[in-house]
């Protein structure tokens, strides 16, 4: 059983990257199509020292609280009941279990470029990244929480998201110099940020559907019919944010577009 909070941390980091991720792939393909190489994070244009790593020090930073959260705050800390592991907590290490592995990727990252110890090239960061996707879609296909019903169509649709994360990955490692498969790649990452708000806002929020309510540990439905139409609205919601992604990189590709050519119109009258 998850809880507001606990789908909202998580949605925010990914929904900050992978906007960046996406705005990023756009800018440098306008500024240069044969030259576009997919990258595994992008640094801030014009800055050096921190700021310029800053997407890296977000994934540490934010990875690493909301593990301290997952081990120190959820389980209050009571670990044991009576020198047994405590069952109801079981969830909180599945979580923790996948946050490491995106703060092991930040990690890595940033020892590869701040550092001559361990140099790594975008393909094997894309291999390290794909691993963590992996240990995420790992944690939500074998969850120890019930996720039947309208919750498990939720996780389900998530899992959907993060398998297109893995994909586009690899993709990356295997083909370095794809426009689409780094945009892709952008586009799962927001996709999973949005969703995790979604599942926050309607399975403990005030999205609840009609005929289903939070009951305990529990989203149970009164009816199949009110279970029917909380999955179809899930797809609906689903297919909103798509379409709504898709128009933000039509209006990020304008936007980058004219900003460029006014940039060579500049650099030309000069």
């Amino acid at each position: 059983m998850g809880t507001f909070i606990g789908h909202a941390v998580p949605g925010t980091l990914f929904l900050i990257v992978g906007l960046w991720h996406v705005w990023c792939t756009i800018n440098r393909y306008v500024q240069n199509p044969n030259d576009s190489r997919v990258r595994v994070w992008n640094p801030v244009p014009g800055f050096n020292g921190r700021v310029k790593y800053l997407e890296l020090y977000i994934i540490v930073c934010g990875t690493f609280i909301d593990l301290c959260a997952e081990l120190l705050y959820s389980p209050h800390p009571k670990y044991f009941i009576n020198g047994v592991l405590d069952s109801a907590h079981l969830y909180c290490f599945e979580h923790a279990g996948m946050i490491v592995m995106f703060f092991i990727f930040g990690l890595v990252s940033l020892f590869s470029v701040k550092s001559s110890y361990l140099p790594m090239p975008d393909g094997a960061l894309c291999f390290v990244i794909a691993a963590a996707f992996s240990s995420e879609y790992l944690l939500f296909h074998f969850h120890s929480t019930s996720h039947k019903g309208m919750e498990g169509h939720y996780h389900f649709i998530l899992l959907m998201l993060i398998g297109l994360s893995i994909l586009t990955s690899v993709l990356g490692a295997l083909v370095p110099s794809s426009f689409p498969v780094d945009l892709s790649s952008g586009i799962a990452l927001t996709l999973q940020g949005l969703w995790f708000y979604q599942t926050a806002f309607t399975l403990y929020g005030p999205m609840m559907p009609e005929g289903c309510q939070l009951i305990g540990d529990d989203i149970v439905c009164l009816s199949s019919d009110s279970l029917i139409r909380g999955e179809l609205l899930a797809n609906f919601q689903l297919f909103t944010l798509v379409v709504g992604v898709f128009a933000l990189i039509a209006l990020s590709y304008s936007f980058a577009s004219s900003r460029y050519a006014r940039s060579q119109e500049e650099f030309t009258e000069s």
